[in-house]
């Protein structure tokens, strides 16, 4: 069992390594109890990357809602085809996506915060939870910089909500070391980028964001700050 003091110790141990020296450890560390979790978004195709060159085998997943964009699918063929990585995909039950619309609507999280809740914990939330049932840890790519509700992360934490470790590698880089990276690199990226979605989410649910904007401030533009997470992340 992982307890506090471990934690501790960790985040004080990697505080000044780099994503390449935490990744190997907890690779290392975990072997098959461990994955990342991609949403295909620039800091998950880094640490792709960074995992294929370390050990192509390791354990990499994503979830597919059913309401991505065209171009997240053709990242992940590019993805596993440039990195010879095979990347797994849950996908939410049917039955219960088939209930939620036609009790809802289609674009039910369109009417109230609780309608958009509902439509993240059925399509993403509960095959999150598929995906970690295995694990004892799970690597993000999280950075402190993205949003207000994620500059207190840590290097390490105890992800209390799925019942074990969250590793997050990038938390310190900033935007630009991410895009310095993947431009020295060559890595692929969503082109959407180049057209202003700074974080790249379900179709319906994600807008290319003005200069200035927050990161997030094209995920769920219709609610408050505060609230936009989907809950994969909650503290």
């Amino acid at each position: 069992m992982i307890d506090e003091n471990t934690i501790s110790r960790w985040n004080e141990e990697f505080k000044h390594k780099s994503p390449d020296e935490v990744i190997r450890f907890f690779l290392g560390f975990f072997n098959k109890r461990i994955a990342l979790s991609t949403s295909l978004g620039i800091e998950d195709q880094v640490l792709t990357e960074m995992i294929s060159v370390i050990n192509n085998k390791a354990n990499i997943f994503t979830l597919d809602t059913g309401r991505l964009f065209p171009e997240t699918y053709d990242l992940i063929a590019r993805t596993s085809a440039k990195y010879n990585v095979h990347i797994n995909v849950y996908f939410p039950d049917a039955k219960q996506v088939e209930q939620m619309v036609n009790e809802k609507g289609i674009n039910l999280f369109f009417n109230s915060v609780e309608n958009r809740k509902l439509c993240c914990a059925v399509r993403k939330l509960k095959p999150l939870a598929h995906a970690l049932k295995d694990l004892d840890a799970w690597i993000t790519g999280l950075r402190r910089e993205q949003s207000e509700t994620r500059n207190h992360l840590k290097t390490v934490e105890w992800d209390e909500n799925n019942g074990l470790l969250k590793i997050n590698p990038l938390i310190h880089w900033t935007e630009e070391e991410v895009l310095d990276y993947i431009d020295a690199r060559n890595i692929p990226i969503n082109p959407l980028h180049k057209k202003g979605y700074a974080s790249i989410g379900c179709q319906p649910c994600t807008r290319a964001i003005e200069p200035g904007e927050n990161i997030r401030a094209g995920r769920w533009w219709w609610e408050n700050l505060e609230a936009k997470e989907c809950g994969l992340h909650k503290r």
